[in-house]
Protein backbone atom coordinates (compact mmCIF):
# COMPACT_ATOMS: atom_id res chain seq x y z
CA UNK A 1 0.00 0.00 0.00
CA UNK A 2 1.40 3.44 -0.88
CA UNK A 3 1.88 5.77 1.99
CA UNK A 4 -0.84 8.45 1.96
CA UNK A 5 -3.69 7.01 -0.41
CA UNK A 6 -7.19 7.16 0.89
CA UNK A 7 -8.17 3.45 1.96
CA UNK A 8 -12.24 2.67 1.19
CA UNK A 9 -13.69 -1.11 2.38
CA UNK A 10 -16.01 -2.71 -0.71
CA UNK A 11 -18.62 -5.08 0.62
CA UNK A 12 -21.34 -6.81 -1.43
CA UNK A 13 -24.18 -9.30 -0.27
CA UNK A 14 -24.16 -12.79 -0.65
CA UNK A 15 -25.09 -15.69 0.74
CA UNK A 16 -28.76 -15.26 -0.17
CA UNK A 17 -29.75 -18.44 -2.09
CA UNK A 18 -32.06 -21.06 -0.35
CA UNK A 19 -32.12 -24.39 -1.16
CA UNK A 20 -32.05 -25.10 -5.44
CA UNK A 21 -32.59 -21.72 -5.65
CA UNK A 22 -29.36 -19.38 -6.57
CA UNK A 23 -29.18 -16.09 -6.40
CA UNK A 24 -25.67 -14.32 -7.70
CA UNK A 25 -22.24 -15.44 -8.34
CA UNK A 26 -21.16 -15.24 -5.00
CA UNK A 27 -17.78 -17.01 -5.89
CA UNK A 28 -17.20 -14.27 -8.06
CA UNK A 29 -18.07 -11.24 -5.83
CA UNK A 30 -15.46 -13.06 -2.82
CA UNK A 31 -12.77 -12.78 -5.62
CA UNK A 32 -13.44 -9.10 -5.89
CA UNK A 33 -14.75 -7.54 -3.03
CA UNK A 34 -13.08 -6.94 0.72
CA UNK A 35 -16.16 -7.17 2.97
CA UNK A 36 -19.06 -9.90 2.26
CA UNK A 37 -22.19 -8.65 4.03
CA UNK A 38 -23.50 -12.72 4.86
CA UNK A 39 -27.14 -13.63 4.92
CA UNK A 40 -28.10 -14.77 8.11
CA UNK A 41 -31.54 -17.41 7.44
CA UNK A 42 -34.18 -14.49 7.92
CA UNK A 43 -34.62 -12.62 5.12
CA UNK A 44 -32.33 -15.21 2.71
CA UNK A 45 -29.86 -17.93 2.70
CA UNK A 46 -30.37 -21.83 4.33
CA UNK A 47 -27.42 -22.99 6.79
CA UNK A 48 -25.37 -25.31 3.94
CA UNK A 49 -25.30 -22.23 1.90
CA UNK A 50 -23.62 -20.18 4.69
CA UNK A 51 -21.57 -22.58 5.75
CA UNK A 52 -20.52 -23.09 1.83
CA UNK A 53 -20.26 -18.82 2.09
CA UNK A 54 -18.24 -18.49 5.04
CA UNK A 55 -15.59 -21.22 3.96
CA UNK A 56 -15.30 -19.28 0.53
CA UNK A 57 -15.22 -15.74 2.54
CA UNK A 58 -12.30 -17.07 4.93
CA UNK A 59 -10.59 -18.80 2.14
CA UNK A 60 -10.11 -15.79 -0.28
CA UNK A 61 -9.38 -13.41 3.12
CA UNK A 62 -12.62 -11.45 3.24
CA UNK A 63 -14.15 -10.18 6.09
CA UNK A 64 -17.72 -11.71 6.97
CA UNK A 65 -19.84 -9.80 8.06
CA UNK A 66 -23.67 -10.33 9.45
CA UNK A 67 -26.71 -9.21 7.44
CA UNK A 68 -29.42 -9.49 9.71
CA UNK A 69 -32.66 -8.47 8.45
CA UNK A 70 -36.35 -8.89 9.35
CA UNK A 71 -37.89 -12.41 9.29
CA UNK A 72 -39.28 -12.29 6.31
CA UNK A 73 -38.17 -14.70 3.56
CA UNK A 74 -41.09 -14.51 1.25
CA UNK A 75 -40.72 -10.53 1.13
CA UNK A 76 -36.75 -11.26 0.87
CA UNK A 77 -36.24 -8.78 3.73
CA UNK A 78 -37.53 -5.57 1.86
CA UNK A 79 -40.59 -5.46 3.46
CA UNK A 80 -40.95 -3.11 6.80
CA UNK A 81 -41.96 -5.18 9.49
CA UNK A 82 -43.90 -2.99 12.63
CA UNK A 83 -41.79 -5.77 15.08
CA UNK A 84 -41.93 -5.02 18.67
CA UNK A 85 -38.41 -3.71 19.82
CA UNK A 86 -37.53 -7.02 22.48
CA UNK A 87 -38.51 -9.49 19.66
CA UNK A 88 -36.15 -7.83 17.03
CA UNK A 89 -33.31 -7.33 19.04
CA UNK A 90 -34.05 -11.54 20.04
CA UNK A 91 -34.12 -11.83 16.53
CA UNK A 92 -30.92 -9.72 15.46
CA UNK A 93 -28.96 -11.34 17.75
CA UNK A 94 -30.19 -15.12 16.72
CA UNK A 95 -28.85 -14.28 13.77
CA UNK A 96 -25.62 -12.47 14.67
CA UNK A 97 -24.96 -15.90 17.05
CA UNK A 98 -25.98 -18.35 14.33
CA UNK A 99 -23.71 -17.07 11.58
CA UNK A 100 -20.77 -16.50 13.98
CA UNK A 101 -20.95 -19.83 15.10
CA UNK A 102 -20.79 -20.99 11.15
CA UNK A 103 -17.88 -18.36 10.72
CA UNK A 104 -16.08 -19.90 13.50
CA UNK A 105 -16.53 -23.34 12.06
CA UNK A 106 -14.54 -22.20 8.95
CA UNK A 107 -11.53 -20.45 10.82
CA UNK A 108 -13.20 -17.00 10.76
CA UNK A 109 -15.83 -15.00 12.61
CA UNK A 110 -18.82 -12.04 12.07
CA UNK A 111 -16.65 -9.24 11.99
CA UNK A 112 -19.42 -6.48 11.73
CA UNK A 113 -22.96 -5.94 11.45
CA UNK A 114 -24.75 -4.42 8.44
CA UNK A 115 -28.88 -4.58 8.32
CA UNK A 116 -30.65 -5.55 5.55
CA UNK A 117 -33.28 -4.26 3.24
CA UNK A 118 -36.26 -2.87 5.12
CA UNK A 119 -34.30 -2.93 8.00
CA UNK A 120 -31.43 -0.90 6.96
CA UNK A 121 -34.22 1.49 5.66
CA UNK A 122 -36.50 1.75 8.99
CA UNK A 123 -33.60 2.50 11.09
CA UNK A 124 -32.64 5.65 9.04
CA UNK A 125 -35.43 7.20 11.48
CA UNK A 126 -37.60 4.68 13.04
CA UNK A 127 -35.49 5.38 16.92
CA UNK A 128 -37.16 2.26 18.87
CA UNK A 129 -35.60 -0.29 15.95
CA UNK A 130 -33.15 1.52 15.47
CA UNK A 131 -32.03 0.97 19.20
CA UNK A 132 -33.39 -2.31 18.92
CA UNK A 133 -30.45 -3.48 16.67
CA UNK A 134 -28.07 -1.30 18.82
CA UNK A 135 -28.67 -3.76 21.85
CA UNK A 136 -28.62 -6.57 20.09
CA UNK A 137 -24.87 -5.57 19.08
CA UNK A 138 -24.00 -4.91 22.88
CA UNK A 139 -25.35 -8.27 23.71
CA UNK A 140 -23.06 -9.97 21.48
CA UNK A 141 -20.47 -8.05 21.73
CA UNK A 142 -20.41 -8.15 25.95
CA UNK A 143 -20.38 -12.39 25.13
CA UNK A 144 -17.66 -11.89 22.70
CA UNK A 145 -15.21 -9.33 24.40
CA UNK A 146 -15.18 -7.63 20.70
CA UNK A 147 -16.71 -4.16 19.61
CA UNK A 148 -18.35 -5.03 16.34
CA UNK A 149 -18.42 -2.22 13.98
CA UNK A 150 -21.35 -1.25 12.22
CA UNK A 151 -22.74 -0.47 8.88
CA UNK A 152 -24.86 1.89 8.11
CA UNK A 153 -26.32 5.08 6.18
CA UNK A 154 -24.57 8.60 7.09
CA UNK A 155 -26.47 10.85 9.42
CA UNK A 156 -28.87 7.80 10.24
CA UNK A 157 -30.10 7.21 13.26
CA UNK A 158 -28.69 3.90 14.05
CA UNK A 159 -25.00 5.25 13.37
CA UNK A 160 -26.09 7.68 15.74
CA UNK A 161 -27.12 5.81 18.33
CA UNK A 162 -24.41 2.71 18.30
CA UNK A 163 -21.85 6.00 18.29
CA UNK A 164 -23.49 7.00 21.47
CA UNK A 165 -23.14 3.43 22.78
CA UNK A 166 -19.69 3.13 22.04
CA UNK A 167 -19.65 1.08 18.96
CA UNK A 168 -17.58 1.71 16.00
CA UNK A 169 -19.69 2.89 13.28
CA UNK A 170 -18.81 3.21 9.06
CA UNK A 171 -21.11 5.04 7.38
CA UNK A 172 -21.62 3.61 3.67
CA UNK A 173 -22.46 4.92 0.28
CA UNK A 174 -23.88 2.78 -2.30
CA UNK A 175 -22.59 2.46 -5.83
CA UNK A 176 -25.65 0.67 -7.74
CA UNK A 177 -28.64 2.93 -6.75
CA UNK A 178 -29.95 6.29 -6.54
CA UNK A 179 -30.12 8.68 -4.51
CA UNK A 180 -33.12 11.32 -3.05
CA UNK A 181 -31.53 15.06 -2.31
CA UNK A 182 -31.86 14.55 1.52
CA UNK A 183 -28.97 11.61 1.17
CA UNK A 184 -31.61 8.54 1.55
CA UNK A 185 -31.85 6.01 -1.40
CA UNK A 186 -34.72 5.87 -3.80
CA UNK A 187 -37.28 3.18 -3.23
CA UNK A 188 -36.82 0.59 -6.03
CA UNK A 189 -40.17 1.00 -6.66
CA UNK A 190 -39.23 4.36 -8.65
CA UNK A 191 -38.01 3.94 -12.65
CA UNK A 192 -33.73 4.33 -12.07
CA UNK A 193 -33.48 3.27 -8.53
CA UNK A 194 -30.86 0.51 -9.37
CA UNK A 195 -27.84 1.61 -11.48
CA UNK A 196 -26.48 -1.12 -13.81
CA UNK A 197 -24.44 0.57 -16.04
CA UNK A 198 -20.66 -0.64 -14.70
CA UNK A 199 -19.17 3.09 -15.33
CA UNK A 200 -21.82 4.76 -14.26
CA UNK A 201 -21.44 2.51 -10.83
CA UNK A 202 -17.81 3.12 -11.23
CA UNK A 203 -18.48 6.85 -11.16
CA UNK A 204 -21.09 6.83 -8.23
CA UNK A 205 -18.38 4.85 -6.36
CA UNK A 206 -15.37 7.40 -7.01
CA UNK A 207 -17.67 9.86 -6.12
CA UNK A 208 -19.02 9.04 -2.91
CA UNK A 209 -15.38 7.76 -1.53
CA UNK A 210 -14.14 11.06 -2.49
CA UNK A 211 -17.28 12.87 -1.03
CA UNK A 212 -15.11 11.50 2.57
CA UNK A 213 -18.09 11.05 4.25
CA UNK A 214 -18.34 6.99 3.43
CA UNK A 215 -15.79 4.34 4.73
CA UNK A 216 -17.05 1.62 2.64
CA UNK A 217 -19.18 1.12 -0.52
CA UNK A 218 -21.85 -1.17 -1.37
CA UNK A 219 -22.71 -3.51 -4.61
CA UNK A 220 -25.70 -5.75 -3.99
CA UNK A 221 -25.28 -9.17 -4.83
CA UNK A 222 -28.50 -9.63 -6.45
CA UNK A 223 -28.34 -7.25 -9.05
CA UNK A 224 -27.89 -8.27 -12.34
CA UNK A 225 -24.56 -8.68 -13.65
CA UNK A 226 -23.24 -7.75 -9.95
CA UNK A 227 -19.55 -9.12 -10.06
CA UNK A 228 -18.95 -7.53 -13.20
CA UNK A 229 -20.55 -3.64 -11.15
CA UNK A 230 -18.50 -5.05 -8.31
CA UNK A 231 -14.82 -5.50 -10.97
CA UNK A 232 -15.50 -2.05 -12.34
CA UNK A 233 -16.25 -0.67 -8.69
CA UNK A 234 -12.67 -1.82 -7.83
CA UNK A 235 -11.07 -0.72 -10.93
CA UNK A 236 -12.48 2.64 -10.37
CA UNK A 237 -11.62 3.16 -6.59
CA UNK A 238 -8.02 1.81 -7.96
CA UNK A 239 -7.52 4.25 -10.48
CA UNK A 240 -9.37 7.06 -8.57
CA UNK A 241 -6.36 6.91 -5.95
CA UNK A 242 -7.71 4.50 -3.47
CA UNK A 243 -6.65 1.29 -1.88
CA UNK A 244 -9.61 -0.91 -1.65
CA UNK A 245 -8.65 -2.81 1.20
CA UNK A 246 -11.90 -3.90 4.43
CA UNK A 247 -12.21 -1.56 7.17
CA UNK A 248 -12.38 -4.02 9.82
Amino acid sequence: MQSGRPSVDLNADVGESFGRWTLGDDEALLAVVTSANVACGFHAGDPLTLRRTCAEAVRRGVRIGAQVGYRDLAGFGRRFMEVPADELAADVLYQLGALDGIARAAGGRVAYLKPHGALYNAIVTHQAQARAVVEAVLAFQDGHGVALPVLGLPGSSFLELAAQAGLPVVPEGFADRAYRPDGTLAPRSEPGAVLTDPRAVAAQAVRLAGSGTVGSICVHGDSPDAAVLATAVRAGLAGGGFTVRAFA
